[in-house]
């Protein structure tokens, strides 16, 4: 992901971002004689570290670990391609104390303030220290070429890329008659389900009212009893929601099949389409959710039904590994009622963090999508296009797809973490966040 964040640097980083002659600090914490730490002096000195980020004194920070101060200064300064002038008496060869922070400051902020001054970040991505240099390729390269036989991080692709024309939705269709203005949404927990919270937390902060249950599986009369109230908590809902995770550990065999099981009981199975198809729901998927209403069928057919090995699927990453960083998507058609307040072509910054995110479809399949309008979103590049560069397309998604919907829209699945946001989140990071996804989804029963 540095070697991502690093081609971008001269491209699309503002001159903010790139902001040179910021002092930086060592907050050391302090060790008595056999290395135990002062924990009353680390809190206070944690405190006051907060109340300077509080302050707008402090505007960058790394907790020291086994690289020691190297290593943090030097992961600092890659993302924004930023270099770094040491003091001489910066303690480079000392040894890392585990919690101690490197801390750059605003301008204008005292160094002695918050501890010693060990140099100043400058904009060339050079690295300096008496006198010798070594440029941001360099380090780069070291970094990330160690394990490069082991761990790929580059995967040529030419895998041509179909036409995808930009699909503008008619969104006077998508007004529901429930009459509900704070829709409740449905979110489950399996084993292994991790973004639950922020999920809640993005429906909320979008005027719903998130309902979050969590599967007991203990024993089988559990497992009854946990369907039945999802059957009931369904029935009571306008949104079903399948956040994020690794569901029964991504088994048996793949990604989100342990939803897709729960969800093909009959009494799920009925709920979940009554919701769809009677009731005007909606129904909302990322990352193992997307998994999950791929496997169930919901996306792209609009209703759950018996794969076969011609249906589309997402399995795994090109390089074979978890891919965690930040891409850039486009959505390609406002079809769906979840796009309802972006524009066809509209570019955001998103987080991914999967390891079976690689959408795969036949040559037929993809072109039905396309003249559908079902291919919601695309992993672009710097120039809007849509590419198989891995460092834009980190999975190696055919046609880069990153989103489709149902044929009606109700049904959007998507790997990229839209609810991974806020006003602190990724503020190194240029472009829009804000899919306004959720805002949508609860928009749509306004």
């Amino acid at each position: 992901s540095l070697a991502v964040a690093a081609a971008k640097t001269d491209e699309i980083l503002t001159p903010e971002m790139k902001k040179a002659g910021d002092s930086v600090v060592l907050m050391n914490l302090k060790l008595d004689d056999e290395k135990v730490y002062d924990f009353k002096d680390a809190m206070a000195q944690y405190d006051k570290v907060t109340a300077g980020m509080r302050a707008g004194e402090i505007i960058a920070a790394y907790a020291i670990d086994g690289g020691g101060l190297i290593e943090a200064v030097v992961k600092m300064c890659l993302g924004n391609g930023l270099g770094f002038a040491f003091n001489d008496e910066a303690p480079l060869s000392a040894a890392p104390i585990y919690g101690s922070l490197v801390l750059e400051l605003a301008e204008g902020v005292d160094p002695g303030k918050y501890g010693l001054q060990i140099g100043t970040v400058t904009a060339d991505g050079i690295f300096t220290h008496k006198g010798e240099s070594v440029a941001m390729d360099e380090v780069l390269a070291a970094y990330e070429g160690r394990l490069e036989k082991v761990y790929k991080t580059v995967v040529p692709d030419t895998t041509p890329i179909g036409e995808t024309p930009l699909v503008k939705g008619d969104h006077q269709v998508y007004i529901s008659n429930s009459g509900n203005k704070k829709p409740r949404v449905f979110i489950p927990v399996f084993p292994g389900t991790n973004c639950e919270y922020d999920t809640a937390r993005a429906f909320r902060m979008a005027g719903a009212e998130p309902d979050v249950f969590v599967l007991r599986n203990l024993t089988g009369k559990d497992i009854l009893e946990s369907i039945d109230e999802m059957d009931r908590r369904i029935r009571n809902a306008q949104i079903l929601m399948f956040s994020g995770g690794f569901s029964a550990g991504d088994e048996p065999e793949g990604s989100g099949k342990f939803i897709a099981t729960v969800f093909s009981n009959e009494k799920l199975k009925e709920a979940t389409m009554d919701l769809l198809k009677n009731r005007d729901g909606l129904a909302l998927g990322i990352c193992n959710g997307f998994q999950a209403l791929i496997k169930l069928g919901l996306v792209p057919y609009g209703e759950i039904k018996n794969l076969t090995d011609k249906d589309p699927t997402l399995t795994y990453n090109t390089i074979g590994r978890h891919a965690s960083c930040m891409v850039q998507t486009r959505v390609v058609s406002t079809k769906s009622p979840w796009l309802s307040a972006v524009e066809p072509g509209d570019i955001h910054s998103i987080a991914i963090s999967h390891g079976e995110g690689r959408f795969m479809a036949d040559q037929e399949t993809l072109e039905r999508l396309a003249a559908n309008g079902q291919i919601a979103t695309q992993y672009v590049d710097l120039s809007g296009n849509p590419t198989m560069d891995i460092r834009y397309n980190p999975n190696g998604s055919l046609w880069a797809i990153e989103g489709i919907t149902s044929p009606d829209g109700r049904v959007l699945g998507k790997m990229g973490h839209t609810e991974r946001r806020g006003d602190q989140v990724a503020k190194n990071i240029p472009g829009n966040k804000d899919q306004k996804l959720f805002a949508s989804g609860v928009a749509y029963f306004g």
